[in-house]
């Protein structure tokens, strides 16, 4: 038992603790909590460290520490215990992304070795529901993408991530981990979407985190040539209602505060504000 306070890196151990912990916010933690659920805590299966925070022998703060660094459930004085191993360790991550307040601390205090960033989205509204709108009719023609469709969805997946992060998933890699995700999402079932008779991707969605609690919609676009014509919200509702009937009882999302025309459509289709997240993008 450590008795002290202290942070270290978990092992498969502490899987029962982690939980513990990321249960306490089950909606903001649902994307580690659903890929520790899978993978454990063992490094090499999670895709990188999760860092634990003891207070008086308790485990009560956690940061995951892969390709994103993601402050979990993270009391002042665990954010600069873990910006004080971030920093030692070097900048490995592609983003720092969680709840605002222990999101921007956390910024704070590694900018100075780590900055500048590439961008800063201070204020990401973290959007929450359970039900099905009353007035709005779900797109009958958004479905499940097949798993033999995977080549159909791709240049949309590309498209969507290129428009909302501003570079290419494609780089780096050539595109190896993004397109072994969009498989992977197609072969779970979750990944949506309306295409048109000529086989074109019209609108498109993704169910992302997905615990037995919470899951998280994500990847959200409309093709251009079809945006203003009333496809978003339905879109969104057929998306809802598979969410809803096959995977959890609470459905999130986190939409970027300036973009004014997907929040109004989520405020439509009964999504209510509940936090907010930060990004730090590099």
């Amino acid at each position: 038992m450590l008795t002290q306070t202290t942070s270290r890196v978990l092992e498969p151990s502490d899987l029962d603790a982690a939980l513990a912990v990321l249960d306490r916010e089950p909606v903001a933690n649902a994307f580690v909590t659903s890929r520790v659920r899978i993978a454990g805590l063992d490094p090499w299966r999670l895709g990188g460290e999760m860092w634990g925070w003891y207070e008086g022998g308790m485990l009560t703060s956690l940061c995951y520490a892969g390709a994103n660094l993601v402050p979990i459930c993270a009391t002042p004085r665990a954010v600069r215990a873990f910006a004080d191993r971030a920093r030692r360790a070097g900048r490995r991550c592609s983003s720092i992304v969680g709840p605002s307040g222990p999101t921007t601390q956390l910024w704070g205090l590694l900018e100075p070795s780590w900055g500048p960033a590439r961008e800063v989205r201070a204020r990401q509204p973290l959007m929450v529901t359970d039900r099905m709108p009353a007035d709005i009719a779900a797109d009958p023609y958004v479905r499940r993408v097949r798993k033999d469709e995977v080549e159909t969805i791709m240049p949309a997946c590309v498209a969507m991530f290129t428009e909302e992060v501003g570079v290419s998933p494609m780089a780096g890699d050539g595109g190896l981990l993004y397109q072994a995700r969009v498989a992977e999402l197609v072969g779970a079932g979750r990944s949506f979407a309306r295409i048109d008779e000529h086989g074109k991707v019209v609108f498109k969605a993704e169910i992302g985190a997905a615990t037995d609690r919470a899951c998280q919609i994500q990847g959200v676009w409309v093709a251009p040539e079809y945006r203003g014509r009333g496809l978003a919200a339905p879109g969104m509702a057929a998306v809802l209602r598979y969410a809803l009937a096959d995977v959890a009882p609470v459905v999130s999302l986190y939409v970027n505060d300036f973009n004014t025309a997907a929040r109004r459509t989520y405020l439509r289709v009964g999504f209510q504000e509940a936090g907010a997240f930060t990004s730090v993008l590099f």
